[in-house]
């Protein structure tokens, strides 16, 4: 699968409901910039509603996914510590998906003060920096930042959003809502204190903070609570995404694989195929000192991860004419699970499925820029 281009769609269905307004003509696009923008998968979302004028990531194998979908000219490749502020285009929204290794449960919980992770503080630098600073900012990450240290990761963070004159709150949000992938991230909304906030705010938690939000505002200084309306939008079943007829493993993988599933697992897959499932997604771990494939039965995939490792690539167990056969989730399946339809993905199978699994999902962005982001910022 050496120097591909994918194409990821589902079917001749478009990203959008067919009740779902076209936002594709709005004129006069407030500007964007998206910081550790990887893929583009962020501008991919808010494309609808804004107009990226900059983006920047250090790695150049994404930049060239990023590319092939977006405008190179507006992409700068190069380390956010080089980058100076005052340099900058002017644009109204800020979108960060920041480092997450120091915050992740799989990763070694350095903290927001870590080498990778800390690169925020490089973004707030910037900030600074600008002639104008924007009237909307988005800092996202995994749940790890607000659960870690006792909270202290996210405090750190707020306190400095707030000494910059800007209310702030988190949202937490699972891409559940709209692909079948279980992936639940963080949205630190800044919007600065001289924007009209009313309509856009409620005086208690919705739907969007859940009780690890509801934690850590009740230890924040001048917490805000972001009002934004749950997604109506359906769901695309995981199995109309998973191409079934794909080539499997050759027989001796597929026996070594099936021989990893517990007993546990594999009586929860038989029922599951008597009831008709047909798409069981997993990951290899280690547990009690041995390897084992831990699969999912309740029709989602696990949240896609960057390909460091062979246990880190989802694999699928898949029941066809009668029997189980496995394979690894395809980078167009990848895509899938990430919202970027008829996304343009080149390179390698590692490149390409690291581009996805090291990225924000498109229609959680979209709905954050429908529903929040836009309307603050043409308030």
């Amino acid at each position: 699968m050496l120097n591909q281009v994918l194409t990821a769609e589902i079917g001749d269905e478009s990203h959008r409901s067919a009740t779902e307004p076209d936002y594709s003509a709005i004129s006069k696009k407030p500007a964007s910039a998206d910081f550790f923008a990887g893929s583009g998968l962020a501008t991919e979302g808010l494309k609808d509603f804004f107009d990226s004028v900059w983006a920047n990531d250090i790695c150049a194998k994404k930049q060239a996914v990023f590319a092939a979908n977006h405008s190179p000219e507006i992409f700068t490749l190069d380390s956010i510590e080089n980058i100076k502020g005052d340099k900058l285009p002017r644009h109204s929204l800020s979108w960060a998906s920041f480092p997450c290794q120091d915050l992740s449960l799989a990763g070694n919980m350095g903290g927001i003060t870590s080498s990778r992770s800390g690169m925020v503080w490089q973004w707030l630098r910037i900030l600074d920096e600008m002639r104008e600073a924007p009237a909307v900012l988005v800092a996202e990450n995994v749940r790890g930042l607000v659960s870690g240290k006792n909270g202290e990761n996210y405090l750190a963070l707020h306190n400095a959003l707030l000494e910059r004159q800007y209310n702030v709150g988190a949202v937490l949000i699972d891409a559940v809502h709209w692909v079948p992938q279980s992936r639940p991230r963080i949205f630190v909304i800044a919007v600065r204190k001289s924007t009209d906030i009313s309509g856009f705010i409620t005086d208690s938690p919705t739907w969007a903070h859940p009780k690890a939000i509801q934690a850590i505002a009740s230890k924040a200084t001048d917490w805000t609570w972001w009002n934004i309306p749950a997604p109506s939008t359906p769901m695309h079943p995981l199995e109309k995404i998973i191409e079934l007829d794909a080539p499997f493993d050759s027989e001796e993988t597929v026996n070594h694989h099936l021989s990893l599933i517990p007993k546990s697992h594999f009586d929860k897959l038989e029922a599951a195929v008597k009831k008709g499932q047909k798409v069981f997604p997993g990951y290899k771990r280690i547990r009690n000192g041995q390897q084992v494939l831990e699969v999912r039965t309740d029709g989602l995939a696990g949240c896609l991860r960057t390909p460091t490792g062979g246990s880190s690539r989802q694999q699928l167990v898949i029941y066809r004419n009668g029997k189980f056969g496995t394979r690894l989730l395809t980078v167009k399946e990848a895509a899938q699970l990430m919202g970027a339809h008829k996304y343009q993905i080149p390179g390698t199978y590692n490149q390409g499925y690291k581009a996805m699994g090291d990225a924000v999902v498109v229609p959680v962005v979209r709905h954050l820029a429908e529903h929040l982001l836009y309307p603050l910022i043409k308030k």
